[in-house]
Order: C-alpha cells, then sequence, then structure tokens
C-alpha cells in the first residue's frame, strides 16, 4: 500500500453578488507539505457562467483565476505574494474574502498522490456530472 500524505484543499468559486452568497465552483487549490505540492485547477463553463451571472467580465474572470494559477505556482510575474513559501502562499489563496473570486473553508485529507487528487476534486466539484442516457 502506498503511503498517504495530508493534503489540504480548497474550491474557488466565482460569487457574483457577494451580499446574495450565491456561487458558481470553478476550481480547486490543492496544497501537501508532504510532496512539496501546491496547484490551482479551473475550469470556466461560459456558457454556465453567462446564465448564472452574464454580467461578468469573462476575460477579467480569466485573468483574476490565472492570477491563482501563478501564485500557487511561485511565478514571480504574480507579485510579491507569489515569492512566499508554498504554505503561506496556500494560506493567502485561501483567506476569506469578500470579492467575485473566492475560496470554500479548507478541508483535509490524505492522498498517495497530489496531482491525481486535486484532478479528482476538480472533476468531483467542478465539471459537470456525465450525462445519464
Amino acid at each position: 500500500m502506498q503511503e498517504q500524505h495530508l493534503f489540504e484543499y480548497a474550491v474557488i468559486r466565482i460569487v457574483p453578488r457577494v451580499e446574495r452568497e450565491e456561487f458558481l465552483n470553478v476550481g480547486v487549490v490543492l496544497y501537501c507539505k508532504k510532496e512539496q505540492f501546491l496547484q490551482t485547477l479551473f475550469t470556466i463553463d461560459e456558457e454556465r457562467l453567462r446564465a448564472f451571472a452574464g454580467y461578468l467580465d469573462m476575460k477579467a474572470l480569466y485573468e483574476h483565476l490565472c492570477a491563482f494559477e501563478k501564485i500557487s505556482k511561485g511565478d514571480v510575474s504574480a507579485g510579491e505574494i507569489a515569492k512566499l513559501d508554498m504554505p503561506s502562499r496556500f494560506r493567502w489563496l485561501t483567506a476569506a474574502r469578500s470579492t467575485i473570486v473566492q475560496s470554500s473553508k479548507v478541508h483535509p485529507g490524505l492522498c498517495s498522490n497530489a496531482l491525481e487528487t486535486l484532478q479528482r476534486l476538480h472533476a468531483q466539484l467542478v465539471l459537470p456530472p456525465p450525462s445519464e442516457h
């Protein structure tokens, strides 16, 4: 049996009108200290998002999500936050905020492969369920 490692993740959400607390899941950010892994995976379903909040600027939204991705990777083009150590970047990305792009509470788990776990969570929590034909 493969060794299990503690990981933490949060779901990235689009909250068009913060006061209504309605949201659409668009991504997952996952941190695993043992694997030295911090990565964001997101998918914008523009058709679904336009039906939910057609007034949003899709280009600006994409740029915000790309910033999450860059900060996760430690890409210095993302600014000072990207220069922090991995745990600090994860805490910054998952901090509570009242903006259109937010994250859920942080959830823990165990995994043997952080990338596979990120991909599985993304499929379960972000992508639409497969059609039942």
